[in-house]
C-alpha cells in the first residue's frame, strides 16, 4: 500500500490596507469609559476595526468568521457592539475585551438593520429575508419573528415607553408591531417608492422617513391607549378630531384595530437638496439633530428645535405679523380695528436645516454623536475606503463644519489588478488604477505609495530596488523603491500591455500587448542626467519583437530559458524557442481565450486557466493535453505554480482560490473569504505566503439579490432556526434520556430482583458515560447536557426533539423544580414544550396528572424565588442607603457625576482667585 500523499494547508492570516467595507454600516462606540466621539467602529470584511480616530490607529479588532460583516449596531452603554454578517448571523462582542460570547442564528440572508431598545435588553434584527426577528440579550436567546414585510427591511426601531416596534422596509411600507401580541396593528402606506430610513422625533411623537426622491416626510404620532384607559368617552372624543364628519367613519375608526393604539397621520415633509434616494438618514441620542445623505459627497444636516425655542419662534412671527397688519391699516387708513392675523405652525418652524458638510468623495454611511457644549461630531464612511470625521457647534447661528480627522492608511481607493512579491518574501506590489503601493508583508504597513497609470502586470526588478509596471495605455513604469520616484516611462506598446515577464537568467524582461506584438526587453544602466553625482539609474532596452496574428493576453518563459509560451485571443497558446522565436508547439482545446498559463519548475507541464472556466494540464515536449478540469464557476483569472512542485493555484471570478495537484488531477483546497471577483494572486518565491487582492468597490447599481419570503404563513414565529448545532444538541438529549431510561430499567430489574431473591444481589454497574462526569445521576446528566446546549439554540433543539421523548422530559421537570435545581432554565423548556406540544399534551389522560403536579409545584417554586429575590433587592437598596448617609457619597453613575460637578466648582473656584489676583 503506497505513501498518503501530504499537502501544506493555507489559511487566511492578515487584511492588506482596508480602513472600513461600504458594505457596513459606520458607528461611534466607546472604549473603556474613554472619551466620546474618540473611536468609531467599521466593518472590515468579516472583521470589525475600532479606530482611534485622533492617533489614526486601530486599537481592537473584533474578529470574524467566513462571512462579511453587514451592519452594526452600539448598545446603548457602550460596552457591547452588536455585529450582524452576511448568512443572517448576530454576534455581540464585549469591547472590553474583544470576545463574542453571544451569537444568534435566525435569518436566512444578510442581516440589513439593528437597534437596541432604550435599556440594552432586547435587540431587534432586520433582514434580507423580510423578517424582523426580536432577541433577548440577557437570556441569550430569540423572543419572536415577525413576518409582514415584502422586501428587504430597512430600518427597525424601538419606542422607550411603549412595547411597540416600527419597521420600515424596500416595499415602500412602514408597520407598527404590537410586541405584546406579536402582531402588526398598523401600516403606513403613504409612501410612493422603498423607505430607506427613518427616525424618531420629538419624545417620539414624531417619525421622519427618508425614500427615493428628495422629500423627507413627516409623521404626528398620537398614542391613543392612554386616552383609553381614562375613559370610553374620551376616546371617543379623541378620535372625533380627526378630519372626518361621517358619523358611520367614526364608527368604523373607533373599531379599527388600527387605531386602538396610536394614530398616525402627514405632518408635511421637508424638501432635501439632493435629488436622489435617502441612502442613510439618522440622529443623535437625544433626537435633536438629524443627518442625511445621498449618492453624491453632500450631507445634509437639521436641527429639530425644542417646544420652548417653538414657541418663541412662532411669538416672534406672531409680533412681525401684526406690525405688517398694523402698518398695512394706516396705509389703507380704515377707521375699523384689524383682526389679529393668524400665524400657522408648519413643519419648517420645527426642523431647520442648519448645515451641510463637503465630504472628499462620495459618502456611504453616517454616524453622529451630540457631545457636551453644543458640539455634534459626524464620521462619515466613504465609498473609497477612507473615514472621515467633522466637527461643528450646533448653537451658532452659522456654524461650519471642521475636518478632525481623515482615516487614510493604506488601502487602494479603486480595484487592485495586480500584485508581485519581492524576491526575498518580505514586500508585496499592489498596484491599481492610479496608485502603486510597497507593503511590509509582515507588519501590513504601507511602505511606499507612488502615483501611477492604470497598472495591469508588475514585477520586482531583481536587487528589490526598483519596480515595473505595465500599463492599460501600452506603457512600462519604472519607479525607484527608495525615494518613491517615478525614474522612467518608456513607450512600450500601442495597445494595452497585459503580461510581463521576468527571464529566468534575470537579464530582462518580456512583454505582451493587445497590439499583437511581444516584445523582449534588456536591463541596462544609463548615466543619470538630473543627478549632479553621476549616479546611474535603470532603463530598458530593446532588443527583438515578436509579430503575432492576435492580440497576446499573457507571456511566460520556461525554467530554463528554451521556450516561451504566449497566449492569443483566438483561444490557443503558442509555444516559441527563445533564441530563435522559431515556432515549437501549439496548444488547441480552449473554447474561450486563456487569461493566464504558468509553467513548472521542471520544464515539464504547461497549465492554462480560460475564460470558459476549464483548466488544462499540457505536457510540454508534445503538447498532449494531460487533463482538463472544470475549476471555477467564472473565468479564471491567474493560474501559478508553486516553486518546486507540480502544485499550482487559480484564482476565479466566483469568488474563490483553489489549489490543485496536477499529478494527480485533483483539487486539494478552496481558500475562501473573498467578497469579490478575485483579479490577480501572486505567490511568494518560498512558497509559503499568497497574496490575493479582490475588487474592493461594490458596485452600486446593482441591486440586490432577489429576497426569499417568509415559508410560513402568519406574523408571528419562532425566533431562530434549524442548524446543524441544533440537531446535534437534540441528539444530544435524546442520547442522555436514552441512558436514564436504561439506567431507570436497570434499577427497577434490580429492585425486582432484589425483592424476590434471598441473598443481596449487587447493584448493576453505571453506565461508562455517568462514570466519565463524575458518577453522576441519570437524571442529573440530563439536566447537565440541557444546560450545555447554548441558550440562543436552546428552543429549536427541543423543536427537533422528537415528541416521544417529550413525557419522560416532562416528568424531570418536575423533579427538578421539586428539588429546586435550574428552576428559571427548567421552566423556559417547560414553557416552550407546553406551547408546541399543547395539542398532544392536553388530549393525553397520563400526563394530565404530570400536568397537574408541575403547575402546582412551578408556580410555588417561582414564587418562592421571586420572594427571594425581592428580599435581596431591598436589603441591597437599605445598605445602599445607608452607606451613602454615613458616607455622603453616592453609587455608580451618580458617584461618577457627583465627581464631575465637584471638579466643575473647583475649576471655578480657581478661576474666579486668578482673576481677582
Amino acid at each position: 500500500m503506497g505513501l498518503t500523499k501530504q499537502y501544506l494547508r493555507y489559511v487566511a492570516s492578515a487584511v492588506f490596507g482596508v480602513i472600513g467595507s461600504q458594505k457596513a454600516n459606520i458607528a461611534y462606540v466607546t472604549l473603556r469609559g474613554g472619551e466620546k466621539g474618540r473611536y468609531v467602529a467599521v466593518a472590515a470584511c468579516e472583521q470589525v476595526f475600532i479606530w482611534d480616530v485622533r492617533k489614526g490607529e486601530k486599537v481592537l479588532i473584533l474578529q470574524g468568521q467566513k462571512h462579511e460583516v453587514t451592519f452594526l449596531c452600539a448598545s446603548p452603554d457602550g460596552i457591547h457592539l452588536a455585529v450582524g454578517y452576511e448568512d443572517g448571523a448576530v454576534r455581540i462582542f464585549s469591547l472590553l475585551n474583544g470576545e463574542s460570547n453571544v451569537s444568534f442564528n435566525g435569518h436566512k440572508t444578510a442581516v440589513s438593520a439593528m437597534h437596541y431598545d432604550s435599556l440594552g435588553a432586547r435587540l431587534v434584527t432586520g433582514s434580507r429575508d423580510t423578517d424582523v426577528i426580536v432577541w433577548d440579550i440577557i437570556n441569550e436567546c430569540g423572543l419572536y419573528r415577525l413576518r409582514g414585510h415584502k422586501d428587504v427591511i430597512t430600518e427597525a426601531l424601538f419606542l422607550k415607553d411603549k412595547n411597540i416596534l416600527v419597521t420600515s422596509s424596500k416595499d415602500s411600507f412602514v408597520k407598527w408591531w404590537d410586541l405584546d401580541t406579536q402582531h402588526c396593528f398598523k401600516t403606513m402606506v403613504g409612501h410612493r417608492s422603498e423607505v430607506w430610513g427613518m427616525v424618531l422625533l420629538n419624545q417620539e411623537n414624531r417619525l421622519l422617513t427618508g425614500s427615493a426622491d428628495s422629500e423627507l416626510r413627516a409623521w404626528d404620532i398620537d398614542y391613543l391607549q392612554e386616552e383609553k384607559a381614562e375613559g370610553e368617552t374620551k376616546v371617543k372624543k379623541g378620535k372625533t378630531l380627526l378630519d372626518d364628519d361621517d358619523e358611520d367613519n367614526k364608527e368604523e375608526l373607533d373599531e379599527s384595530p388600527e387605531e386602538r393604539i396610536l394614530s398616525c397621520k402627514k405632518a408635511g415633509s421637508i424638501l432635501r437638496e439632493a435629488r436622489d434616494r435617502v441612502v442613510s438618514l439618522t440622529a443623535d441620542a437625544k433626537a435633536r439633530v438629524i443627518a442625511c445623505h445621498g449618492n453624491d459627497t453632500v450631507l445634509e444636516i437639521f436641527t429639530v428645535l425644542s417646544e420652548e425655542e417653538v414657541q418663541k419662534k412662532m411669538t416672534k412671527k406672531t409680533k412681525k405679523a401684526k406690525k405688517k397688519a398694523a402698518k398695512a391699516q394706516e396705509e389703507a387708513a380704515e377707521e375699523e380695528e384689524a383682526a389679529v392675523p393668524l400665524v400657522e405652525r408648519t413643519l419648517k418652524d420645527e426642523i431647520l436645516r442648519l448645515t451641510k458638510i463637503k465630504a472628499s468623495a462620495k459618502i456611504r454611511w453616517v454616524d453622529c454623536l451630540s457631545c457636551v457644549g453644543g458640539e455634534l461630531k459626524v464620521a462619515l464612511l466613504l465609498q473609497n475606503n477612507t473615514v472621515e470625521t467633522y466637527s461643528l457647534k450646533t448653537s451658532d447661528k452659522t456654524p461650519t463644519a471642521n475636518k478632525t480627522s481623515r482615516l487614510t492608511l493604506g488601502g487602494h481607493r479603486t480595484d487592485v489588478r495586480t500584485l508581485a512579491f519581492s524576491s526575498d518574501n518580505l514586500a508585496v506590489l499592489s498596484a491599481s488604477g492610479d496608485t502603486v503601493k510597497v507593503w511590509n508583508r509582515s507588519t501590513l504597513q504601507v511602505i511606499r505609495t507612488m502615483v501611477c497609470e492604470y497598472a495591469l502586470c508588475s514585477l520586482f526588478v531583481p536587487g528589490d530596488r526598483q519596480i515595473i509596471l505595465g500599463t492599460k495605455s501600452g506603457k512600462l513604469q519604472i519607479f525607484e523603491l527608495a525615494s518613491g520616484s517615478l525614474l522612467e516611462t518608456v513607450d512600450a506598446h500601442s495597445g494595452a500591455l497585459w503580461s510581463l515577464c521576468l527571464s529566468p537568467d534575470q537579464r530582462g524582461i518580456v512583454t505582451g500587448s493587445a497590439d499583437k506584438k511581444v516584445k523582449f526587453w534588456e536591463f541596462e544602466l544609463i548615466k543619470d542626467e538630473g543627478s549632479s553625482s553621476g549616479q546611474k539609474r535603470l532603463t530598458l532596452n530593446h532588443t527583438r519583437t515578436l509579430q503575432l496574428e492576435e492580440d497576446i493576453l499573457c507571456v511566460k518563459f520556461s525554467p530554463d530559458n528554451r521556450l516561451l509560451a504566449v497566449s492569443l485571443l483566438d483561444c490557443t497558446v503558442k509555444v516559441f524557442y527563445t533564441d530563435t522565436l522559431k515556432f515549437f508547439l501549439s496548444l488547441y482545446g480552449h473554447k474561450l481565450p486563456v487569461l493566464c498559463l504558468d509553467i513548472s519548475h521542471d520544464n515539464t507541464l504547461i497549465a492554462t486557466g480560460s475564460a470558459d472556466r476549464n483548466v488544462k494540464i499540457w505536457g510540454l515536449d508534445f503538447g498532449d493535453c494531460h487533463r482538463s478540469m472544470f475549476a471555477h464557476d467564472d473565468s479564471v483569472m491567474f493560474l501559478q505554480f508553486l516553486p518546486k512542485t507540480h502544485l499550482f493555484f487559480t484564482a476565479g471570478k466566483d469568488k474563490k482560490i483553489k489549489q490543485w495537484d496536477a499529478d494527480k488531477f485533483q483539487l486539494v483546497q478552496t481558500l475562501e473569504g473573498h467578497h469579490r471577483e478575485v483579479w490577480c494572486l501572486t505567490i511568494s518565491p518560498n512558497g509559503d505566503h499568497i497574496a490575493r487582492e479582490a475588487e474592493f468597490e461594490e458596485d452600486m447599481a446593482k441591486g440586490d439579490a432577489p429576497v426569499v419570503p417568509g415559508e410560513t404563513e402568519g406574523e408571528a414565529a419562532p425566533a431562530a432556526k434549524k442548524t446543524v448545532e441544533t440537531v446535534k444538541a437534540a441528539e444530544r438529549i435524546m442520547e442522555a434520556l436514552e441512558i436514564y431510561r436504561e439506567e431507570s430499567r436497570k434499577m427497577e430489574e434490580h429492585k425486582y430482583a432484589c425483592q424476590n431473591a434471598a441473598n443481596k444481589i449487587p447493584p448493576p454497574k453505571p453506565n461508562p458515560i455517568l462514570v466519565a462526569f463524575g458518577n453522576v445521576s441519570p437524571s442529573q446528566y440530563v439536566l447537565d447536557v440541557i444546560k450545555k446546549v447554548r441558550s440562543s439554540e436552546l428552543e429549536v433543539s427541543l423543536l427537533v426533539l422528537p415528541f416521544p421523548y417529550v413525557p419522560e422530559l416532562l416528568r424531570l421537570f418536575n423533579s427538578y423544580i421539586h428539588q429546586g435545581l435550574e428552576v428559571e432554565l427548567v421552566c423556559r423548556c417547560l414553557f416552550f414544550l407546553l406551547k408546541i406540544h399543547f395539542g398532544q399534551i392536553s388530549s393525553n389522560q397520563m400526563m394530565l396528572s404530570v400536568i397537574d403536579e408541575l403547575r402546582t409545584n412551578t408556580v410555588t417554586k417561582v414564587r418562592e424565588i421571586r420572594d427571594v429575590m425581592g428580599f435581596n433587592s431591598a436589603a441591597l437598596q437599605f445598605l445602599q442607603r445607608e452607606i451613602e448617609s454615613k458616607e455622603d457619597v453616592m453609587f455608580f453613575t451618580d458617584a461618577t457625576g457627583q465627581l464631575e460637578v465637584k471638579k466643575r466648582k473647583r475649576r471655578r473656584r480657581e478661576r474666579a482667585i486668578l482673576t481677582i489676583a
